[in-house]
């Protein structure tokens, strides 16, 4: 095994190999095994083997509604939270004072950002965030064009905006989900051919 070969996604029909075996999706059998000790109040080993099953039997039986468990890249998924986070608190400020403070010409607008990717986690992902940073929400994937149509509340440049959220954002969860951009693109210009 090659020193990356840890870090690869798994192929369609590709079966899991190792712990992935018995736990498909670990995030989501970590969640419920936290969840479940959370809710017995209790740390008795009885509450952990119960944990440990529903840890272990829901992701499995909930596999086929589930698809592929994605391999994240963890450094970027903490990096990526933090600017998250961030712009959600330096958006609320902004919009408190377009709101709150004395009236200015707020400048609504529509943009177009136009998607280097149909992986539908990571556009789905784009989206929520784009949506949870106030002052923008996305109104639209459209799959056929390849963009994600977003209303600002304030937009003084929109080109910039659009490029802010593609390098902000995007680009980060490309790097989350490990999405090869050249064959993302390829595939793209194959579909647009037919």
């Amino acid at each position: 095994m090659t020193p990356d070969a840890r870090h690869e996604p798994l192929r369609p029909g590709q079966p899991p190999t190792g712990w992935r075996r018995w736990f498909p999706h670990p995030v989501l059998s970590l969640q419920l095994g936290l969840t479940w000790l959370v809710l017995a109040h209790s740390l008795a080993l009885v509450h952990w083997l119960a944990a440990l099953l529903l840890a272990w039997a829901v992701p499995r039986l909930l596999a086929p509604f589930l698809g592929d468990a994605s391999r994240l890249h963890w450094p970027s998924v903490l990096r990526l939270a933090a600017v998250v986070l961030w712009d959600i608190v330096v958006a609320n400020v902004t919009v408190a004072r377009l709101t709150l403070g004395p009236m200015r010409r707020v400048r609504p607008a529509w943009l177009r950002l136009p998607l280097d990717t149909d992986h539908p986690r990571v556009n789905a992902l784009l989206a929520s965030i784009i949506t949870m940073t106030p002052g923008t929400v996305s109104a639209v994937i459209d799959e056929r064009r390849g963009e994600l149509l977003v209303h600002a509340l304030n937009c003084d440049d929109a080109a910039a905006m659009v490029a802010d959220m593609k390098t902000r954002y995007e680009a980060a969860l490309v790097r989350v989900f490990r999405v090869d951009l050249d064959a993302a693109r390829a595939a793209r210009m194959e579909g647009v051919k037919r």
